[in-house]
């Protein structure tokens, strides 16, 4: 998907096998979302890490890319655990966007992440 933030052009695809929200611009990586998907009832999708690339701060690239996690969360009709320290703040920010998560189902991915420290 391509999204103009500001200033720039970035495409933005989702690579669910390996758990990556990615985001390119001119073809190559600024920026990334690390995440897992939690099955069951109910299911969610959990921003673990964001990450932008160096020289690509600053412009608006990890908020483009979290406001598109919430966007493929909406989709496919599950929540978000933002355990990401700048996907919960962006979620503070935009709670129009971002609708809060079950405090049970947060407590349960953190569980997870504690449990299985490789979906970091």
């Amino acid at each position: 998907m391509a999204e103009r933030t500001g200033r720039i052009e970035l495409d933005i695809r989702d690579d669910r096998a390996s758990g990556n929200l990615l985001a390119y611009k001119s073809g190559k990586a600024a920026g990334i979302i690390a995440y897992f998907v939690m099955d069951g009832e109910p299911a969610a999708l959990v921003a673990v890490h964001t990450v932008v690339e160096p020289g690509h701060e600053g412009k608006g690239i990890a908020g483009a890319l979290v406001q598109e996690f919430y966007a493929m969360a909406g989709r496919e009709g599950v929540p978000v655990v933002p355990l990401c320290s700048y996907a919960a703040k962006w979620a503070e920010r935009h709670p129009g966007k971002a609708p809060a998560a079950p405090t049970e189902l947060v407590e349960q991915a953190k569980r997870r992440l504690t449990s299985r420290p490789e979906l970091y």
